[in-house]
């Protein structure tokens, strides 16, 4: 509902030219969520974003916030600050003068001013920074400058644009960490724009998961990664094994004539071209439980990544499965399998979900 929700896309569209960037797009974000919009380039998710702040009108469609139509209203009107990517500090103030820009135009007295950014700085753990210069700032105190800046006009809604994109990936981690605290202490609602899944995944209370203008999927990330709505999202949220195929009486028959069981599905005709999906974390390669999904293979690819390896396995003709598994006992593993050997894998059937029909 409009009323309880504190950022609410109603029928959203927005064309450029003859292209449909956002394509009917209803969306409500809660008060106070950490919400991600996540999706390829070129998905919708940055017009989205974009028309929330009033950068950008709708061809059709509202955009509400706290239950109020702002669809039209510019920019300065909306009780909404952004965050963008490329930082966006001013070179020529100080850290504090940066955080204060917004406060000081709109005239708030000094001494407010000073408490304001002062809590601010120390929330972004800037403190003692205050006197510096933003070329003397790595980049991710740069970004924290902004974040600051952002937050402390006391928006209703955050909205961030790929914020965390031009760090390095160590930096990228430990600020998405961070990001997460200050949201949990401030408590603003963050609608936070990324193409990074682990990234979508690690900081959101729930996900919208973009493809084409449309919205595919929302809901948690745990529902979205171990229930995913259709392949797209499947192959786009982590990796997942996809394995088309033709589906009767419950199984799938993949090409080679390899036929294994998957969910049933009421009303789904015999003959019907469908995905059927299995992590690569829920492949088991010994230990087999009673009652598992047991397949055999040609082990095709071993790929070591420190904490794990990831076998390759083809099944059937073209079609290979993805297998993690941790590397607790490295060396048991490397003695028993080579390249082109015969391995067997097995999952349990609740871990195969069956995907909607493709084309």
């Amino acid at each position: 509902m409009s009323e309880t929700s504190a950022v609410r896309l109603d029928g959203i569209t927005k064309s450029f030219g003859s292209s449909v960037a956002v394509d009917d797009v209803t969306l409500d974000i809660r008060p106070g969520e950490f919400f991600a919009m996540l999706g390829p380039s070129g998905c919708g998710k940055t017009t989205s974003l974009r028309m929330i702040a009033g950068f950008a009108d709708p061809d059709s469609g509202s955009v509400l916030l706290g239950g109020e139509d702002v669809t039209y209203l510019p920019p300065n009107k909306r009780n909404v600050n952004t965050v963008f990517q490329s930082y966006a500090v001013f070179e020529h103030l100080s850290v504090a003068d940066n955080v204060a820009f917004g406060l000081k135009r709109r005239g708030v007295p000094r001494d407010e001013r000073r408490e304001r950014v002062g809590r601010m700085l120390d929330l972004v753990q800037l403190t003692g920074m205050a006197n510096r210069r933003p070329r003397t700032l790595s980049g991710g105190q740069r970004q924290r400058v902004a974040l600051a800046r952002a937050l402390v006009n006391r928006p209703k809604v955050l909205l961030l644009d790929e914020p965390l994109a031009a760090l390095d990936l160590k930096l990228r981690r430990q600020m998405q960490v961070e990001l997460k605290q200050i949201q949990r202490e401030v408590g603003v609602t963050f609608v936070f724009v990324t193409h990074d899944q682990d990234e979508a995944l690690t900081m959101s209370d729930r996900l919208a998961v973009m493809n084409g203008g449309r919205v595919a999927q929302v809901g948690t990330p745990e529902d979205v990664y171990e229930r995913p709505a259709d392949a797209f999202v499947a192959g786009f949220i982590g990796t997942s094994n996809v394995m088309t195929g033709t589906y009767a009486d419950g199984r799938l028959t993949l090409p080679g004539g390899v036929s294994l069981p998957v969910p049933s599905r009421l009303g789904l005709a015999a003959g019907s071209r469908v995905g059927a999906a299995v992590r690569p974390e829920k492949i088991w390669l010994s230990d087999f439980e009673d009652g598992m999904v047991q397949i055999r293979g040609t082990l095709r690819e071993t790929v070591y990544s420190g904490a794990t390896t990831t076998y390759l396995v083809e099944i059937a003709p073209g079609v290979q499965l993805s297998v993690l598994e941790q590397n607790i006992d490295r060396s048991r593993r490397e003695e028993r399998w080579t390249g082109g050997e015969i391995i067997d894998l097995a999952w349990k059937p609740e871990h195969c979900l069956l995907l909607c029909e493709t084309a």
